[in-house]
């Protein structure tokens, strides 16, 4: 359970599952923090830590390259809690656990520059190592089709993540966070839909927080999904979206990149 403190932004990395609950995250906040919170995030389909990603036609650089640090170095100072979440694409592009998490700490080092309330997610291991050999191909085709990693050494290398996640967050003082088993289903690396406001809540805020997790409108999350970072390439055609913080209606304004 996390101490219970002001927050006035939450900085937030990471991939497929932080963009599809990315309107439980700003929900949780806003509910925990009030209606000025700054969220400030670096998200996406496929992204990756130390290089660009290509998902269906779109490319994003990798999120040690994203305009995330120089907007944070721009920004005035905030009570700030940060989320590093979503490292198992580097997994499946294929990167060596040593260089995924030399990745990994850099990105926790850079933020301990603004923060030293951080939060590091662990692996949806557990969900996939009990995954019939015959789904875990299916889902490598749909989601990583130019993987080649066998089930076990996708297990093995998730291992060694893993383990590596925990270290960095002792190194540095941040906080682990294991994923839950229950909150997969079917697919083993995205969290079910109806545990998104639950899950999310106890990543950022620590069980026992609230005694019901707040849930955006349904018009928000859409609006959030659709929003653009400031650099996306689509199919080679680069488009650019300065950043100047969306207000919210019902309140918070955001950031991405």
């Amino acid at each position: 359970m996390h101490e219970r403190v002001d927050v006035g932004r939450v900085v937030a990395v990471g991939a497929s599952n932080l963009t599809r609950g990315f309107h439980a995250v700003v929900a949780t906040a806003r509910g925990m923090w009030g209606r000025d919170v700054e969220v400030v995030a670096a998200l996406g389909h496929g992204r990756i830590y130390g290089g660009p990603s290509v998902y269906f036609g779109r490319r994003l650089p990798g999120i040690l390259e994203s305009g995330l640090w120089r907007a944070l170095d721009e920004r005035p100072p905030a009570a700030t809690r940060a989320l590093v979440t979503d490292v198992g694409n580097d997994i499946m592009c294929g990167y060596q656990p040593s260089r995924i998490l030399e990745w990994v700490d850099l990105c926790v080092a850079r933020l301990q520059r603004h923060t030293r309330d951080i939060v590091v997610t662990g692996l949806p291991h557990a969900a996939l190592a009990g995954l019939p050999a015959s789904r875990y191909l299916l889902f490598r085709s749909l989601f990583f089709p130019r993987c080649r990693l066998t089930m076990a050494e996708t297990l093995s290398r998730g291992a060694e993540v893993q383990e590596g996640l925990r270290a960095i967050a002792d190194a540095r003082g941040a906080r682990f966070f294991a994923m839950k088993r229950e909150w997969y289903g079917l697919d083993p690396i995205h969290v079910r839909p109806p545990m998104w406001a639950s899950a999310w809540q106890e990543i950022l805020c620590g069980s026992g927080s609230a005694p019901r997790p707040p849930r955006a409108p349904l018009g928000e999350a859409f609006r959030l999904y659709a929003l653009q970072p400031e650099r996306v390439a689509y199919f080679g055609r680069e488009r650019v979206s300065p950043q100047r913080g969306i207000a919210l209606r019902g309140g918070g304004r955001v950031w991405l990149y």
